[in-house]
């Protein structure tokens, strides 16, 4: 894989929460979408793509193994044992978002489990939430940064809110993509044939 914006300085502070499991396995380049509705402090809004680059925040809140699909479940323990001293989280990965879908046709997302991490149960308590038909799907093109970020994890950016603005910038300069642009691709057009066109 190569490096992105090799030699420039480039500095990011915007972090979006999604469990720790979904990130590693992101990481590997096993998935390249998230299934989004909000967080509680977000209830009067929901959720929305405010951001089209952010800093992964890696977190076990809200996280149930009976709502992530079956063959991350062997992965779940490596990544709770890798977890960093309580007080603190640690940034891997940074994330360019390459389509954001509106989804209100609950079936349309049977075609895209592989892309996920979510069992089927979970997509649809999620879709019905609040009485609310519709979620996000957000595809992103993962990039690793060159060294882990390691902060401090302050009380405002725990509970129940996805979008959190770090209290310092971080050099995010020259991470490499997990997946190569082919292969991205190919992944891409299988969300849009399953999703249609992207808002």
């Amino acid at each position: 894989m190569t490096s992105i914006r090799e030699g420039t300085l480039d500095v990011e502070r915007v972090a979006l929460k999604e469990w720790a499991v979904l990130i590693d396995a992101m990481g590997r380049g096993e998935l390249i979408a998230m299934i989004r509705k909000g967080g509680i402090r977000e209830r009067r809004a929901g959720f929305d793509v405010r951001h089209h680059r952010f800093l992964l925040y890696p977190t076990f809140f809200h996280e149930k193994l009976n709502e992530l699909d079956v063959r991350f479940h062997p992965t779940l323990e490596s990544v709770h044992a890798s977890t960093p001293a309580q007080g603190t989280i640690e940034l891997r990965y940074i994330a360019n978002v390459a389509a954001v879908w509106q989804v209100t046709e609950l079936e349309r997302l049977r075609a895209i489990d592989a892309e996920h991490g979510l069992t089927w149960g979970a997509v649809e308590s999620r879709f019905h939430y609040r009485s609310d038909p519709r979620v996000h799907v957000v595809a992103v093109r993962l990039a690793k940064l060159g060294s882990v970020a390691s902060l401090p994890e302050v009380r405002r950016y725990t509970g129940c809110v996805s979008w959190v603005k770090l209290d310092q910038d971080l050099d995010v300069s020259g991470p490499t993509h997990v997946i190569s642009d082919d292969i991205f691709a190919t992944r891409m057009r299988a969300l849009e044939h399953a999703l249609g066109a992207s808002a």
